[in-house]
């Protein structure tokens, strides 16, 4: 069937109004939260005194969104745990949670407050969002009841979910997403839905799809958003506790936008006690924000300009085959001058780096670790080292690693390589790292003296050669190709039991 004439105009009009809402780059926004939390988080409090804490932490947050609306910025993203804080137990954070219906209800809270369940929190995010015209990203708990004709429903008849939501910048409820990979004993009081769920939506400026913390190291959902359901852009509210010389997370977050090839804002919850900073706006070829500060408690805001469809654009970096290089070098046998050491309980094969410049080889199991490098003066103090870890990690959680590391060991004593260090002083005219993975989920990072990262001085090559492009202008902590085999794991953790 023909349609009618007028129709077809409206059709086209419509479409040609899309397009030319399209934008080909936006201005993004993250802000790292320092939180207000309870007095004591294991005891339980009214819904008031719930709410009260709860408001305090949002006026800052709409200080900040405020902020970033009038830089210009589209979307911001604000932490986990950013608006009631952590170690709750399921008995405590009850107060603090609002029953979150499903997007597709198509609802405006901020001028439909009354038409579900009382949900203040939901409504003042709602009236942030539309007041300042911005999609706002917030991590806030979701509540469901249950009953005995469910077999999983707890003994207190009710689901707790740590849960991310969307609005967009008219106030709608665009996105809901509860966390699925929950961190240990850490989350007790949540449980985690049944299936892991893989949430998008479509803006003008991009295909976003979110995700929270742990989440960011399994499969699901984090590795299908992006490769299976090609995101431009994740949305990633954490609180992330650092643990160098790898899991530092602007180094980590950093490094995972630029393995999987695409923008990547994360929003951190700052509290040094806990070792909880680092945010950023990271695109394919590096950083283009990124805040790290474990000197005071002052929350921050970052703004930074992203391309809205990164895949297409022409600075996006080329694909790479992780080990295609490396599977060409002359394999290695054990040396009597390598050594074990431990990161993060992970047992590591290691070999010294002895001679101010060279090209040394290490392995373990199947995974080969090559190096060729140029130190600018090797010093007699500090001592660095080619390391290797092919294996099962199971400290916080199971998940299978391949990574190859150039890193600095924390004094001249070789049972100090592996512990965190913060502070260098050896620079490199050049380094150039590869191995021979067995995955093609790798994330490339460099970081420096100080924790910072070097956006621009490194280059990932086709064959997967991770190089500096010149000599570093800082002294080197480590350089790491850190491998995920995502296809040894178990396919439903037991960890995650409710």
């Amino acid at each position: 069937m023909v349609p009618p004439r007028p129709v077809v105009h409206a059709a086209v009009f419509a479409l040609a109004a899309l397009q030319a809402l399209a934008s080909d780059t936006f201005i993004a926004a993250v802000y790292e939260h320092a939180v207000i939390l309870p007095r004591a988080a294991h005891k339980t409090v009214s819904p008031e005194d719930a709410l009260a804490l709860m408001n305090r932490n949002m006026d800052i947050l709409e200080g900040a969104i405020r902020e970033a609306a009038q830089q210009g910025a589209r979307i911001i993203v604000t932490p986990e745990d950013g608006i009631y804080g952590w170690v709750f137990t399921r008995e405590a954070i009850y107060p603090y949670l609002e029953d979150i219906p499903d997007p597709e209800v198509n609802w405006i809270p901020c001028t439909d407050p009354t038409r579900f369940a009382p949900a203040p929190v939901l409504e003042r995010l709602s009236c942030m969002a539309r007041n300042n015209s911005i999609y706002v990203v917030a991590n806030i708990g979701d509540k469901k009841s249950c009953n005995s004709s469910d077999p999983n429903c707890p003994s207190d008849g009710r689901y707790q979910y740590n849960t991310n939501v969307v609005f967009d910048s008219e106030g709608k409820l665009v996105a809901r997403y509860h966390k699925y990979n929950l961190f240990m004993s850490e989350e007790k009081q949540f449980n985690y839905p049944k299936e892991p769920e893989v949430v998008t939506f479509e803006t003008p400026f991009g295909k976003f799809g979110v995700f929270t913390c742990f989440d960011i190291l399994f499969w699901k959902p984090a590795v299908v958003l992006v490769s299976k359901l090609q995101v431009d852009t994740v949305l990633f509210p954490t609180a992330w506790m650092n643990v160098l010389p790898f899991l530092t997370a602007v180094e980590f977050h950093s490094a995972w936008a630029m393995g999987m090839r695409v923008n990547f804002l994360a929003s951190n919850t700052h509290n040094t006690i806990m070792s909880m900073t680092g945010s950023g706006i990271y695109a394919p070829d590096g950083a283009r924000a990124y805040y790290y500060n474990m000197k005071t408690e002052d929350g921050h805001l970052l703004i930074a300009e992203l391309d809205s469809h990164p895949r297409l654009s022409p600075a996006s970096p080329p694909a790479v085959s992780w080990s295609s290089y490396a599977s060409g070098v002359e394999k290695c046998v054990p040396d009597e001058q390598d050594f074990s050491g431990l990161i993060f309980y992970d047992q590591f094969t290691f070999t010294e780096l002895t001679k101010p410049e060279g090209n040394i080889t290490v392995c373990q199991k199947d995974l080969h670790c090559h190096l060729s490098y140029k130190m600018a003066g090797k010093r007699e103090d500090e001592v660095y080292v080619l390391g290797a870890f092919d294996g099962l990690h199971v400290v916080e959680g199971q998940y299978y690693l391949q990574i190859c590391t150039l890193l600095k060991c924390g004094s001249t004593d070789l049972s100090t390589c592996g512990q965190p260090v913060e502070t260098a002083q050896t620079k490199f005219d050049m380094f150039s790292l590869s191995g021979t993975f067995g995955t093609n989920y790798v994330f490339p990072e460099v970081l420096y003296s100080g924790v910072q990262l070097a956006p621009g001085e490194f280059e990932v090559l086709p064959d997967g050669r991770l190089e500096s492009k010149n000599s570093t202008s800082k002294p080197l902590l480590t350089a790491t190709l850190f491998g995920r085999c995502y296809e040894k794991d178990l396919k439903h953790p037991l960890r995650n039991s409710p």
